[in-house]
């Protein structure tokens, strides 16, 4: 009974997680009006449901009367764990703050421990699958529809007029555009392109084990225009992969060759027609600097500097920061004077004080070393690892964590709730631990 009651929830969860940010959106306007901030009330709903089924869990390891072991990936986890306590104590204390980063951090890794050490049916499993193989086309064929949407759709459903900008203190924004070219990024029903792409992962790896060539066709355009150059990568990745272990050596290296060339010839294409499709310059500045900026910061602080100080948790407590190429116009903020703009490494906006800008090392595993230390980025690095060794007999779950670990070396991937709690769950089922 607890058994089905669990999987029953699961599956809700995970069939719902894709469309949270819209539904909070749309939950947020009906019942605040517009221009609001999303609603923790609302947003926190993803954790209460994890939070039922982690119980339930719970619940059946106790009644197993059996009191379970430790393996390497507890181990790792629990010193993680404890480390951050320890260095968030010893810094600065913030335990508000701690909190932020343990919902991103150690929430994901707390329900891949518990719910390894349940069954899962044969069933279910395969229910999973297909569930996220349609709810997938679902989200990619929507996000492909939105290129046709006018900005006052997306006002209508409560998000701002605003574009390509976070505001801790007010709603999602309406969508994102390369640079220069006014081009669209569709993010569908999530809250940035990074986020559906990154997420399109797991659709992706299904299809493409099932050869589903439909919805590997829907879910590549989608993927595609997401211009998330992270996710073009890992789904390049994963493909490969797949063709690697589908034919013969020889077939795939002619294969690879023509892809290779296919790929260099699109690339030229671009460039010559719209370069700022692939070569952006802002953002390619940042995947830069501010990796190298995390690492001089965990130089600095070789044990951290505490939970929460960097990443997505360093976004929900500072400001709104739009950084600019020096000599750059930034009149259009005027009328935004939440906004804090630098052109080059000089603040415009506002004047008469001094902007917090969010630490985001545009990497998940410098995110860990700055926040933890040098110790923690081990730990992390070392728990991803283990992780990948053992997913090999599982492909379902293998292809988009070697994906979403690409990406993480560019991105904050695993920030995103239905990125983490999916592909962490879904390991855990894989990893069945007896």
């Amino acid at each position: 009974m607890l058994q089905s009651l669990r999987q029953r929830l699961t599956l809700f969860l995970l069939v719902l997680l894709p469309l949270h940010a819209f539904l909070v959106t749309v939950g947020t306007k009906a019942l605040q009006g517009s221009g609001n901030a999303p609603m923790v009330s609302l947003s926190l709903w993803k954790e209460a449901v994890l939070l039922l089924i982690l119980a339930l869990a719970c619940k059946e390891i106790v009644q197993k009367a059996k009191m379970p072991r430790l393996d390497m990936f507890d181990w790792l986890i629990l010193t993680m764990l404890i480390l951050s306590v320890m260095v968030t104590a010893m810094t600065d204390g913030d335990w508000k703050l701690y909190l932020f980063g343990f919902k991103y951090d150690f929430i994901p890794l707390a329900a891949f421990v518990i719910l390894r050490r349940v069954q899962w049916s044969d069933a279910f499993r395969k229910r999973l699958i297909s569930v996220l193989l349609i709810v997938g086309s679902v989200v990619a064929a929507f996000g492909i529809a939105t290129l046709a949407f006018p900005s006052s759709f997306f006002s209508l459903f409560g998000y701002s007029d605003l574009h390509s900008l976070y505001v801790p203190n007010g709603p999602l924004a309406a969508f994102q555009q390369i640079e220069s070219l006014g081009v669209r990024r569709i993010q569908s029903t999530m809250s940035g392109p990074n986020q559906l792409g990154l997420w399109l992962l797991l659709p992706w790896s299904i299809a493409l084990l099932r050869r589903r060539y439909m919805f590997l066709i829907l879910i590549a355009i989608a993927i595609l225009l997401t211009f998330s150059r992270s996710a073009w990568i890992a789904s390049g990745v994963i493909f490969l992969i797949v063709l690697f272990k589908s034919v013969p050596r020889k077939v795939f290296f002619y294969a690879l060759g023509g892809l290779f060339s296919a790929s260099l010839l699109a690339f030229m294409v671009l460039y010559s027609f719209a370069p700022d499709i692939v070569m952006r310059s802002a953002s390619n500045s940042n995947h830069l600097a501010r990796p190298l900026e995390a690492i001089e910061v965990m130089k600095e602080n070789p044990l951290g500097l505490g939970l929460g100080t960097a990443g997505p948790a360093s976004n929900r407590v500072s400001d709104a920061c739009v950084h600019l190429p020096e000599g750059s116009d930034a009149s259009w903020a005027s009328d935004r004077p939440d906004l804090c703009v630098f052109t080059g490494d000089i603040q415009v906006q506002p004047h008469g004080r001094v902007c917090n800008c969010p630490l985001l090392p545009e990497n998940w595993y410098l995110q860990m070393g700055v926040e933890m230390g040098i110790l923690g980025f081990v730990l992390f690095i070392t728990l991803i690892i283990f992780v990948l060794l053992r997913l090999r007999s599982s492909p379902y779950a293998l292809l988009p964590f070697v994906g979403i670990s690409i990406a993480a070396l560019f991105l904050h991937a695993w920030e995103g709730s239905a990125v983490a709690y999916t592909t962490w769950i879904l390991a855990a089922v894989s990893l069945e631990k007896e």
